[in-house]
Order: C-alpha cells, then structure tokens, then sequence
C-alpha cells in the first residue's frame, strides 16, 4: 500500500531516481489479537529483521544461500505463507508496517513450521534503497496495492516509474516482477509503467495467466463472484 514520502527520505543510489511521492504504505487502523501478540513475543525475535542502513548479509539472515524473493506489503500474510510453503527451495523477505498484519504472518509461520520467510516492518522502498543492493533478487511480488481510486490519489499508487526503476535494479537478470490487482485501471496502469521500464520485459503480450503459486485469496473470491476482475502482470529482467 501507499503513501507520500516526506523530505527526509533515503538517497537513492546513483543513477536510480529516488521515489519520493510514494511510500509503499498508508497507516491503517485495527488491533493486534492476543494470539497475534504472543506470535510477535514468542517468533519476533527469529523471523523479524530490523531495518538498517546498510546492505543486508541475506545468506546470513536465512542461514542458507537460496533464492530471494521480496514481497511488498502482505497484508495478513494469508498469500505469503501458501507460497513459502510450496516454494521451501526460496527464501522470501516480506515488508509490512501493519503490525496485526506482521502478527498474523508470524502465527502462521509457527503453525505451518515455515523457516524461509524473514519480516522487516518497514517501508519497503527503504528497504529497497539500503538493505538491497544492485541483482539481489530473484523475484518480487507486489500483491493487490492500494488502488487510489480518486484520480487526485492517482500520485499516491505504488506502481509508477521511479519504484520500478528501483526494483529492477534489485533483480538479478532473469529475474521477475510479479504484480496482481482487482482495479482494472490500476492494472493498465502497471502494464504501462512496466512496460515502459527498459530494464524488463514483459513475459506474455500483455496480462499474464494467475500464476499457479498466487493464491486465490477470500478478498479476490468475493470480487470474482461480485463479477470483478483480476490481473496478474509479470515482467523479467532482461
């Protein structure tokens, strides 16, 4: 989800355009339950990652050298621990400022004795900007962003050229770009920025089949009943 960047924002390294009209959150209200809460005291101190400035070791930080995936925003982590738990060969690194959201994706680590996610509660452009650096990445999945509807929030959508750049920069080559979004503007919109980033290419014409490993989640059956529909845009490095 988004937000605007205030001027304090991270530099961007060199030749990278710093995103600064989004942030990759927007502050939302709601309550941490109690089984959230032990999941955060109980499985914090193992599968959270703080924030830092500097380059993360990420063989380190998953005690292993695998394959990484980024996942930005995760909501309740419903999507993020299915993956995890069909890909046990990938390690995924998973940014979210919700902390009930950060909660739940823990208790379901736990439940499903998952040992290849990590968690930074922060924005995910910091993230991107100072903990990753250049061909990292194998994969980054930017499931169902904040759509801002209002044509005046448009500035506010994740999804736009700076943040791209951005991302590519973090892909190894051959590496992917994974978005989904039930707000077709929104996804014409994603097609466009992608499109248009020289360092990817789009892996099918134009909208992509679901990925097989993308989960249906209730939130998307609702809106597939309600008629809505979902787009799935997948682009390489090249």
């Amino acid at each position: 989800m988004t937000d605007e960047t205030d001027s304090s924002a991270p530099h961007a390294p060199e030749g990278v355009p710093h995103p600064r009209t989004i942030r990759s959150f927007v502050r939302r209200a709601g309550r941490t339950t109690v089984g959230q809460a032990r999941a955060m005291q109980d499985l914090g101190p193992r599968f959270l990652v703080p924030f830092q400035s500097t380059p993360l070791d990420l063989p380190a930080t998953f005690g292993r050298t695998a394959p990484v995936v980024l996942e930005i925003g995760f909501g309740m982590g419903d999507a993020t621990a299915h993956i995890a738990g069909l890909m046990p060969e990938k390690d995924f690194l998973c940014c979210e400022v919700h902390e009930p959201g950060v909660g739940a994706l823990l208790k379901r680590i736990g439940e499903n004795d998952l040992s290849n996610i990590r968690i930074v509660q922060h924005d995910a452009v910091e993230v991107l900007n100072q903990m990753l650096v250049p061909a990292s990445l194998d994969g980054v999945h930017v499931f169902f962003p904040d759509p801002w509807h209002k044509l005046r929030h448009h500035k506010r959508r994740l999804i736009q050229a700076p943040l791209v750049t951005l991302v590519a920069s973090r892909l190894k080559p051959g590496g992917y770009l994974h978005c989904a979004t039930d707000w077709e503007p929104y996804a014409q919109q994603m097609l466009q920025v992608l499109g248009e980033e020289p360092q990817l290419r789009n892996t099918s014409e134009k909208f992509a089949p679901k990925p097989s490993y993308r989960p249906e989640t209730k939130f998307e059956r609702r809106g597939l009943r309600l008629g809505h529909g979902v787009w799935d845009v997948v682009f390489v490095k090249r």
